[in-house]
């Protein structure tokens, strides 16, 4: 399959084109597709997509579904990533929505369900070797003071930490930019949080497509808040797209990341420019370029 994708790329305007030698060779950063980006070339069963992605080059994965998938599902994804030498990326926590349940509220129940969902997030990383789930703490409550806000969100976080913790499961917090009832919007406001919490299991998610939006400045912000970033999170803006598609220099941040020595899963988490076979060729070839880098 690799050569034959790298073949047809041939048109697509890009000036360091995959060759024959590139077309599935492992890539300097661990770049994570997830389930349905390829279905145009692997079709709709997941493991024969996972074959395709390793095929490309990609040693990683993401699925934001995972919890919602069967057990007998999980089990054989994890037994297919562990056949082909690939890493199970972020998975999201069923916490029971944003706006619902939000930390910032305090409320016990709330709370409940957070914690229930931390202990269902332990046995679907052990049937998929996870070792990160995303965890997006909810809106403001508005009713509140925000620094008690604050100590409500890292209260809540700490109990989940605690479940997490002795098994060696990390939630990542993500900031996001879909709207301002978002508690979580910045970077260095979720290191202060990271902080405060204390655990190697509460760290930050860096997507870089959100908080270009939120905050941009992207180099200057992950270096402040380099120590609590245990994954990062691609998609150019605006349109949220493979790299190459908006503003956002990513050979430059890859390089950047690279250089400081990350070595974790750089998730893929967007759309693509173009439909149909040809989109997917033409986003295999975006990270090929953005990953010449070295």
């Amino acid at each position: 399959m690799g050569g034959a994708v790298a073949g047809l790329g041939a048109g697509i305007g890009f000036d360091a084109l995959a060759s024959e030698k590139e077309a599935g060779a492992p890539f300097n950063l661990n770049y994570a597709p997830h389930f349905g980006m390829f279905a145009n070339h692997a079709g709709d069963d997941l493991l024969d997509q996972l074959t395709f992605m390793h095929e490309q080059g990609f040693r990683g994965l993401e699925d934001n579904g995972m919890m919602g998938r069967t057990p007998e599902m999980q089990e054989k994804i994890g037994k297919k990533l562990d056949e082909l030498g690939m890493e199970m990326g972020v998975f999201v926590l069923d916490k029971g929505g944003n706006s619902a349940n939000t930390f910032a509220a305090g409320n016990p129940d709330f709370t409940k369900i957070f914690l229930d969902g931390c202990k269902r997030a332990v046995e679907v990383a052990k049937r998929v070797n996870a070792k990160w789930t995303t965890v997006v703490p909810g809106d403001f409550d508005r009713r509140l003071p925000l620094d008690i806000q604050h100590s409500n969100v890292i209260d809540t976080l700490r109990r989940g930490a605690e479940i997490l913790e002795p098994h060696g499961l990390v939630m990542v917090l993500e900031p996001l930019s879909d709207t301002p009832n978002l508690y979580l919007r910045y970077s260095t406001q979720t290191h202060m949080i990271c902080r405060a919490v204390n655990s190697p299991s509460c760290k930050i998610l860096y997507d870089a497509y959100h908080l270009q939006r939120n905050e941009g400045d992207l180099i200057t912000n992950i270096n402040h808040c380099w120590d609590e970033i245990a994954y990062f999170q691609v998609g150019d803006n605006p349109g949220r797209r493979e790299p190459g598609t908006g503003e956002i220099n990513y050979r430059n941040v890859f390089k950047h990341i690279y250089d400081k020595g990350y070595r974790g899963i750089v998730g893929m988490e967007h759309g693509k420019a173009q439909q149909g076979k040809e989109g997917e060729i033409a986003l295999i070839e975006a990270y090929r370029y953005a990953d010449k880098f070295k």
